[in-house]
């Protein structure tokens, strides 16, 4: 069994960023997932361009919404991060698969950082994950 150390904490700054970083990318995906419930035409002939049937948006919609959910619970937040993850991945594939050129493979992947610098600077148990190492100067004597 492995063990994180919970000792470590995160500075009010961090915690501050991490929370608007995750409100930003959470409100952006759930107004993404809303969208997909009411199926506006945009929606509808946009999924087809990408190669799903519109029977499908309900469903896509559905697990984007609880990942969602789910990422927003601290005690959920990792394993939300992780189905966003590959929410996103998801997209990135499909716009490689139908080359829909550069932004919008962009976007999902910033999407997808966004989602774990969020999740990272609010959350301590990550950090020794996740190890960020800094450099530190020291002055000779």
């Amino acid at each position: 069994m492995v063990s994180i150390n919970q000792s470590s904490q995160v500075s009010g700054a961090a915690l501050w960023a991490g929370r608007i970083i995750t409100g930003a990318v959470a409100l952006l995906l759930l107004l993404d997932s809303v969208m997909k419930f009411f199926k506006p035409a945009v929606v509808v002939e946009t999924t087809r361009q990408l190669g799903y049937p519109e029977h499908l948006i309900i469903p896509i919609a559905i697990a984007l919404l609880v990942s969602v959910i789910l990422y927003v619970i601290p005690a959920t937040a990792v394993l939300g991060a992780i189905l966003l993850t590959a929410y996103l991945g998801g997209a990135v594939a499909t716009h490689v698969r139908v080359d829909s050129g550069v932004f919008p493979v962009t976007f999902a992947v910033v999407f997808g950082v966004l989602v774990w610098a969020g999740l990272f600077l609010r959350e301590p148990r990550l950090h020794s994950l996740i190890p960020v190492k800094t450099t530190q100067t020291t002055k000779e004597s």
